[in-house]
């Protein structure tokens, strides 16, 4: 079995932001905006949080998979990119995460 990872999914959207809409669900969710994008993701998830709390474990791998695609298709429909957000939370284990989150502005 090959290992499947975040940045094979993320490739896997950013190839199908670039197909026609007739042939890629995710290209149909890009068109329709980002505040489209941003609404599945939070209904995505709020299905994972519920799974997590009222369903078995694998309810909950089910719903967190779609989070995560959700997410990286309102990422790409932002022009943000796997590799940024990986970054990001590079910068952040130079500290611990009750320091970082300490140092965040409200």
């Amino acid at each position: 079995m090959t290992k499947f990872t975040l940045t094979d999914l993320a490739n896997r959207v950013h190839e199908r932001a670039q197909a026609g809409a007739a042939d890629s669900y995710t290209r149909t969710l890009i068109e329709r905006g980002v505040p489209h994008c941003a609404k599945k993701l939070g209904e995505e998830a709020v299905e994972t949080a519920i799974a997590a709390v009222q369903e078995d474990k694998d309810r909950l791998v089910s719903e967190a998979a779609d989070l995560l695609y959700h997410l990286l298709v309102l990422m790409e429909a932002r022009g943000v990119t796997l590799a940024q957000v990986e970054a990001e939370l590079e910068k952040r284990t130079v500290q611990s995460g009750l320091a970082e989150k300490a140092s965040r502005k409200s």
